[in-house]
């Protein structure tokens, strides 16, 4: 591949992060951005009513809700978080999300 055509396709591009992963009905919806061994970035969304069991990661979490409303619970202590609201996860806590509405959320780990 000549090194033109190499910088064509890895061009910045502007996008709306929102419109990078779309709702599906009774559905959890996941997109990976950037997936490196120093860590990761991933959009998700959730239809009401879905979301994860409780689990625990051996990294810190931040979370950025883009849309709707969700339930995170850290600990077992609940915290309700709405568009434009973060949160940390502390690395090894025992943490479960539930939609509230249907959200999106930006979530990044840094491993190193």
């Amino acid at each position: 591949m000549s090194p033109e055509r190499k910088n064509v396709e890895n061009a910045p591009k502007v996008e709306r992060m929102s419109d990078l992963v779309k709702y599906q009905d009774g559905a959890v919806v996941s997109r990976t951005l950037i997936d490196k061994e120093t860590g990761t970035i991933t959009l998700f969304s959730f239809d009401k009513g879905e979301g994860l069991s409780e689990h625990t990661a051996p990294f810190d979490v931040f979370v950025y809700i883009l849309d709707g409303t969700v339930e995170i619970k850290i600990s077992g202590k609940a915290h309700c978080l709405n568009e434009g609201d973060t949160i940390t996860m502390p690395a090894d806590e025992p943490h479960s999300l539930r939609a509230i509405k249907p959200f999106k959320m930006l979530l990044v780990m840094i491993k190193t």
